[in-house]
């Protein structure tokens, strides 16, 4: 088929690289979101699947808006049999999903009809999912809601943050998306209509949905952690100043501290919980780069019974 390939993330790349290498099917363009201020000088840069787009020598496309009459001229001349997609980042109209005989396929990493929505991994972590994965569908305008062509799962590992799992279901829905043109293609493959029940959703999570509450339990705080990072970052506040934190451990045995509480030794920090301690293992304080929560406990010279979150 001819293929017009939408993303804007790193990790759609993978995605992308799985239809160059098929030799089945002809990647004639790719839709990313335009480029974007970056870094300190807040220089324009283009998308990562631009950036790959054009060292594979790929037109790029960036319309301000899909709905853009020109982007959606150009579309027609091209003529896609069929355009994945994989994190594009903006909602397409009508008029652009009628373009493609065979519609615009979405891989989602989740396994529909769960975690609808721009942040499924951080809200599988976050809830405690043992299992989860990613979907292939037909785009409707509905949100995530379109019949699922195929899916994998991937297990969520107990250390898993959402970058980690992010990254493993990135390539793994690489192939499944590969594999379903392949099954668009020679007819193999039909949409199946999402069941009615199951359905959860997974919006996006801001800075202030990762603000850490130290009522809830060791469990709780450890997966919010895990799966704000590496964005937005789960936090909490000391001596008035946000303090990010990057890698906890519940720790069971200790049951000593009150929720929010601090404690540190010569090489290890605690905080209590709603139910037992977690070890701060990773923290960022304001202004400062990560570094190890003993170090930074060493710097700031812990008192006793002091507390995070105020």
């Amino acid at each position: 088929m001819k293929l017009v390939f939408a993303g804007t993330p790193e990790v759609a790349v993978p995605a992308l690289d799985a239809l160059l290498a098929s030799g089945r099917h002809e990647v004639a363009a790719v839709v990313t979101r335009p480029d974007a201020p970056a870094g300190r000088g807040r220089r324009l840069v283009a998308s990562p699947v631009a950036e790959r787009a054009e060292e594979a020598g790929i037109e790029v496309l960036k319309p301000a808006k899909p709905k853009d009459p020109e982007f959606l001229e150009r579309l027609r001349q091209i003529g896609p049999d069929c355009c994945p997609v994989v994190a594009y980042g903006a909602l397409l109209p009508r008029v652009a999903l009628d373009i493609p005989a065979h519609g615009w396929v979405n891989l989602h990493f989740s396994l529909l009809p769960a975690w609808r929505g721009a942040a499924p991994v951080q809200h599988a972590i976050m809830a405690g999912d043992e299992i989860t994965g990613a979907s292939t569908f037909l785009i409707e305008e509905g949100l995530d809601s379109g019949p699922v062509y195929g899916t994998v799962t991937e297990e969520i590992r107990a250390t898993d943050t959402s970058g980690d799992l992010l990254t493993r279901l990135a390539f793994a829905g690489a192939g499944l998306l590969a594999a379903t043109m392949d099954g668009i293609e020679d007819g193999t493959l039909k949409a199946v209509p999402q069941p009615a029940d199951g359905i959860s959703l997974a919006p996006k999570v801001n800075v202030e949905d990762a603000h850490l509450d130290w009522s809830a339990p060791a469990l709780r705080v450890d997966r919010m952690v895990r799966g704000c990072t590496p964005a937005p970052g789960a936090w909490t506040t000391f001596r008035g100043e946000r303090l990010k934190l990057i890698q906890v451990a519940p720790v069971p045995d200790r049951t000593d501290l009150a929720p929010g509480q601090i404690a540190a030794q010569k090489n290890n920090v605690y905080a209590g919980t709603g139910s037992y301690g977690v070890e701060l293992l990773w923290v960022q304080a304001q202004g400062k780069k990560p570094m190890r929560a003993a170090d930074w406990a060493r710097g700031v010279r812990i008192g006793e019974g002091e507390q995070l979150g105020g």
